[in-house]
């Protein structure tokens, strides 16, 4: 994961505002700038001014959040006392809040090549190199801050963050080390170093880097969870429930660490306080619905599906009338792979749950996944006679007839959700296709403008469209049009890019096609359609080799129907003998 730069900025600018704009401020420049009266002209107006006026009259402007003219008087002391860096920090910093990165830039350099130690100057540097991706001069700023500034806590923390992101641990630990030897109270720096320790496997060195963190701040729970991530490694199971009930005790309302604490109970055989621990948790969570999400987000995260199955089984304990529970009871057997028993949680569900229509998707997949398509339509349809109106449900059953080759059983379908649904957008869609798939291609492109209609910025309705146009070498000039503007919509989707490439190929511009077919493969290289159009675009341009090339890599992604493509292989082969 990269590093979010713009809030390192932020953060270096946060700490500018803090250090140059405390109550001291004021009796700063009036030490450094004030000099002898000279007349300045603001707003047209004359007055008895220095640059000490100008900086007070610049403070008055930016609490009025009128930078602008902040600016215009900062610039108007500078030039007065152009050797003030207190000026030129503060100029520097309201340029970084208007994102004028340039301008706020070169201020901050000219503070630098005057005072190459500066500590603000060299904050904002690095927060604003680190802004432009410029990650080594931003390290190397930071690097200075801290050995001009050891007492800069936030400063060891972004380099240190910096390292990690980078994977760099030894310089990470070096920074952290750092830290901690000169601010040896730093929490933060001794949970870092632990968790880079952690990392590295040297488990006994992270743990007592995390027990010195909470030493240090006892109320914090992040080291806690650390620890307990060790523990799990080494089995200590009374160690990880001491550490649960202690967050319990920092924070009572925690679900994550009630329905953990939960499972090692029931793991221990400590059913009792397990069913305590449970039953209090549906009584105090009056959302029980958001409750029951959280431990499932949880446990799932983590792929934690026994223990999801333990918490959700102890929670239906007391919760027998609460049908939802055997949602996530469904998805935990799921996760293990356990599909009968996940099917037969799943049916549970009522039909008035907001888990329903998940539930009964999932079944039907099951089903289908496990070649058992049969008996997906058929317990769809049992679905649709208790919900009959349920677009989604209506919507699965027609993509399973429609993926089994069954279009005139998905073609009823989906006119039956229309009659239900009638400005329902993936049910015209799928329509569409499967008018497409029995060669009814005036019904298809009826089907494509209602959606169209509907959904005016739909990408993949402009696409089939434009893709089916194309393949059929008519309306090439509408075809490109729609491709392109799907393409602004999506502009890097490998199909639709290989859609307008082909209507360049269609279009007899084959070097364009090329072009367009080449970045269609860079971007889905496994496509066979995509593979078998670059053959073609090649073999237009008499280029054998290629075509050849891209021809045998589409024969070997290709499922079904090769002949063609064998006998595209065939006929280059047997001119180059």
């Amino acid at each position: 994961m990269k590093a979010d730069c713009s809030k390192i900025l932020i953060i270096a600018i946060s700490l500018l505002f803090v250090s140059c704009a405390s109550s001291r401020k004021t009796d700063l420049v009036k030490a450094e700038i004030e000099q002898s009266p000279v007349s300045t002209t603001i707003n047209g107006d004359s007055y008895k001014g220095n640059s000490y006026y100008c900086f007070t009259e610049a403070q008055l402007q930016i609490r009025r959040d009128n930078l602008d003219e902040a600016i215009r008087l900062l610039n108007l002391a500078i030039e007065d006392d152009p050797e003030s860096l207190i000026l030129k920090r503060e100029l520097s910093i309201i340029y970084l809040h208007q994102k004028n990165i340039d301008e706020g830039l070169k201020v901050v350099q000219e503070i630098l090549e005057k005072v190459p130690n500066d500590i603000e100057a060299l904050i904002m540097y690095a927060g604003i190199k680190q802004n432009q991706k410029q990650n080594n001069e931003a390290k190397k700023a930071y690097e200075k801050v801290i050995k001009n500034d050891p007492s800069r806590e936030n400063i060891y923390l972004i380099l240190g963050s910096f390292y990690r992101t980078e994977g760099d641990l030894e310089n990470a630990l070096r920074v952290y080390g750092a830290l901690v030897q000169n601010i040896p109270d730093s929490y933060a720096g001794h949970f870092f170093l632990g968790s880079i320790y952690a990392d590295q496997g040297k488990t006994d060195i992270a743990e007592k880097k995390y027990k010195k963190t909470l030493e240090l701040n006892n109320k914090l729970i992040e080291p806690r969870y650390s620890l307990i991530k060790l523990y799990k490694k080494k089995g200590h199971i009374k160690k990880i429930i001491s550490i649960f009930k202690t967050i319990l005790k920092i924070s009572p309302n925690n679900i994550k660490a009630i329905a953990e604490l939960g499972y090692y109970y029931k793991k221990t055989g400590k059913n009792k306080k397990a069913g305590e621990l449970f039953s209090d948790l549906v009584k105090r969570n009056r959302n029980k619905k958001e409750t029951f999400d959280k431990i499932a987000r949880y446990f799932f995260e983590n792929k934690s599906y026994d223990a999801a199955l333990i918490v959700f089984d102890g929670i239906l304990e007391f919760e027998t009338n609460d049908f939802d529970i055997h949602y996530f009871i469904g998805l935990s057997y799921d996760g293990k792979k356990n599909y009968k028993k996940a099917i037969e949680h799943f049916k549970k569900v009522k039909p008035d749950s907001k888990y329903f229509q998940n539930s009964t998707v999932h079944i039907a997949f099951l089903y289908q996944d496990n070649g058992k398509t049969n008996d997906a339509i058929k317990f769809l349809k049992g679905v649709m006679e208790k919900v009959p109106d349920d677009s989604e449900t209506i919507l699965f059953l027609g993509s399973i007839y429609d993926e089994s080759g069954q279009y005139e059983e998905a073609e009823k379908v989906f006119k039956q959700g229309i009659k239900v649904d009638a400005e329902n957008v993936k049910l015209h869609f799928r329509l569409g296709i499967v008018y497409d798939k029995m060669g009814k291609k005036e019904a298809s492109f009826e089907e494509m403008k209602t959606v169209l209609r509907l959904d005016p910025e739909n990408a993949n309705a402009m696409n089939y469209l434009g893709y089916t146009y194309a393949d059929m070498g008519k309306n090439l000039d509408e075809a490109e049009a729609l491709i392109l503007k799907a393409m602004k919509y999506k502009p890097n989707d490998g199909y639709i890019t290989d859609s307008l490439g082909w209507v360049f190929f269609k279009k007899g511009q084959y070097l364009k096609a090329i072009e367009l077919l080449e970045k269609a493969f860079s971007l889905v290289p496994d496509d066979p359609v995509i593979l078998e159009h670059l053959g073609d675009a090649y073999l237009k341009k008499n280029n054998k080799t290629k075509a050849l090339k891209f021809y045998k890599l589409s024969l070997e992604n290709k499922i079904k129907d090769k002949d063609v493509l064998e006998k595209k292989i065939g006929e280059i082969q047997e001119e180059g003998q």
